[in-house]
């Protein structure tokens, strides 16, 4: 159902608070052809609202005769800021950049950060932005299982299914995604609430059972049937199974890229308002699924690139698999047992 202007107004009011905007800081809108309206009338309203020095820039899109889905994180090659000098220059004199075309996975975006600007992602459809508005207690809770992530040395998972990956970890650091932007130079996505990090180059190695109801992304379709990916030296070797499986190797095969196979980042979902079953009934081309992504205890893998998190593997191949029943260790202790999340304690958080 769709929401008022009102009630994203006061979302985006929610979430600019969280994100410690002031009056008198510039806030930057990025926008292309695939912005929503309602989102980008709704979001100057709000940063003008709470007195801030607002722009709009708006590029054209890049990468529709390669990508073979509409969906924004389907081919992660070049940006509409490649080698656009004048763009990238005012989006590091912002000191907020309202991301509503998507920026991810680009040499683009971290020389943004580390000129001190933050950005903020927020490409879902209005109503899912008004229903995940992010809470100071989400960050809490994110923050304290990326503080496990940090601390540990090794990431197990295993499933009923037959999932049984190991994961040595250390080299890359944990990444804390819970929907807003509180500090200079940080990047998030709302909506969000989930921790992850990468494993050490070459060395996750088992098997990983996507196994029926699971969800493969960007094609944002629930799976009819096991897939099971052999994992050798940090690369999925094997894509075993029936349609499901050949549909992804076709996919895969289309970029002809070797490295689309590595195993990307890894960890889980902790946001509770987020629902595995939501993906069902939206258009598949309104949602890059981020309820999917997020939900409550999920496993989350994905395949592709490690740049965003320290390394210097790039590909334009990124797929995105939540895992639903899995038991996640960090060396000998559980986080998530059989897709229920485990909480710290209080003294902890």
């Amino acid at each position: 159902m769709p929401i008022s202007d009102h009630q994203l107004i006061e979302a985006w009011k929610q979430v600019l608070t969280l994100s410690r905007l002031e009056a008198g800081q510039t806030v930057t809108l990025l926008t292309s052809a695939a912005t929503h309206a309602q989102t980008l009338s709704c979001a100057l309203i709000a940063t003008q609202s709470m007195g801030a020095i607002v722009n709009r820039l708006d590029l054209p899109p890049v990468n529709g005769a390669k990508a073979f889905s509409r969906d924004s994180l389907a081919y992660l090659g070049t940006t509409p800021l490649t080698g656009n000098h004048a763009a990238i220059a005012a989006l590091k004199e912002s000191d907020l950049v309202l991301d509503l075309m998507t920026l991810l996975f680009s040499p683009e975006q971290h020389g943004i950060l580390k000129s001190g600007t933050k950005i903020l992602l927020a490409v879902e459809p209005p109503e899912v932005l008004a229903r995940l508005v992010p809470t100071a207690g989400d960050r809490a809770r994110v923050l304290a299982a990326a503080r496990k992530i940090a601390a540990a040395r090794e990431m197990r998972v295993t499933s009923p299914a037959g999932t049984s990956l190991t994961c040595p970890l250390g080299e890359f650091p944990p990444t804390a995604e819970y929907g807003f932007v509180d500090e200079p130079g940080r990047w998030d996505h709302w909506p969000s609430g989930f921790a992850l990090t990468y494993p050490n180059d070459g060395t996750a190695r088992g098997t990983i059972v996507i196994d029926r109801g699971d969800i493969l992304l960007p094609q944002k379709r629930y799976v009819s049937e096991p897939i099971v990916l052999s994992v050798e030296g940090g690369y999925a070797t094997k894509i075993e199974g029936g349609v499901d499986a050949a549909l992804l190797r076709d996919y895969m095969e289309t970029f002809a890229d070797p490295e689309g196979y590595a195993i990307s980042h890894i960890g889980w979902g902790l946001q509770p308002r987020a629902r595995w079953s939501t993906l069902g009934l939206y258009d598949r081309e309104a949602t890059i699924g981020m309820d999917a992504r997020a939900f409550e205890g999920n496993f989350l893998f994905s395949l592709g690139p490690n740049n965003e998190g320290g390394g210097s593997r790039t590909t334009a191949c990124h797929i995105d698999i939540p895992l639903r029943g899995c038991t996640v260790r960090l060396d000998d202790d559980v986080v998530v047992r059989d897709g229920r999340v485990l909480e710290p304690s209080p003294s902890h958080i």
